[in-house]
């Protein structure tokens, strides 16, 4: 099958990116710079790991969410919070609706490329606190894709089942550096390790029992 892989250059989406060269005739991938304070650490990997896989990368410019939308994981916004995604204050990294819209735009972007389908590194650990990572919003989309094109684009979520250890030990079967990844929301030169990001990858890396190749910080 066809497909396009929605691929920010964090552990999740390039390990889809792999599973899909493996599974699937990948027709592209592509990146938003939505202005995200990491944007700049993260889409510079997305693109290695497409050059590394002879696959074509697109990068689309958003710049009007961070003039627009109000989220602390903008660059317009304030300081990104420490501590664990379960903590209430990594609501303020919410940034509305922004599954949808890229969803939304990739969905174009596939059918134009005359794929069969759309990748998205959604999965079972993805943080109730995002309404746009919920199972009703993604299998709304899903129809709204499928209705929607000619093509009757199919969104395939092959991690809906894993958590993100899950998706670090399939990734590490597929051979993916991970150390090629980016996941710190706060875009330093180093990963932060007191974000929720940066705490959600020290326990995927763990509890998956390998190596994490990440330098963080604050020494973790």
């Amino acid at each position: 099958m066809k497909t396009l892989v929605l691929l920010s250059g964090g552990m999740d989406s390039v390990t889809a990116l792999h599973w899909a060269r493996q599974e699937h005739e990948v027709v592209g991938a592509v990146s938003f710079d939505y202005g995200a304070k990491h944007n700049h650490r993260e889409i510079p990997l997305a693109a290695w790991h497409c050059a590394q896989s002879d696959v074509k990368h697109d990068i689309i410019d958003l710049d009007f969410v961070n003039r627009l939308f109000a989220s602390d994981l903008l660059k317009s916004g304030g300081e990104v919070p420490d501590g664990h995604y379960a903590h209430e204050t990594m609501k303020q990294t919410v940034v509305p609706f922004r599954n949808g819209i890229m969803l939304a735009i990739a969905c174009g972007l596939a059918e134009s490329r005359e794929a069969e389908a759309l990748v998205i590194a959604a999965h079972a650990g993805d943080h109730t606190i995002y309404p746009d990572c919920r199972e009703p919003f993604m299998q709304g989309m899903a129809a709204a894709m499928r209705e929607g094109t000619y093509a009757r684009l199919e969104l395939l979520r092959p991690f809906i089942h894993l958590d993100k250890a899950g998706i670090a030990k399939l990734g590490a079967a597929l051979g993916v550096d991970y150390g090629k990844t980016w996941s710190c929301y706060k875009g330093g030169d180093l990963h932060c390790g007191k974000c929720g990001t940066c705490v959600e990858r020290v326990e995927a890396f763990a509890l998956a029992g390998l190596d994490d190749p990440t330098i963080y910080d604050a020494g973790v």
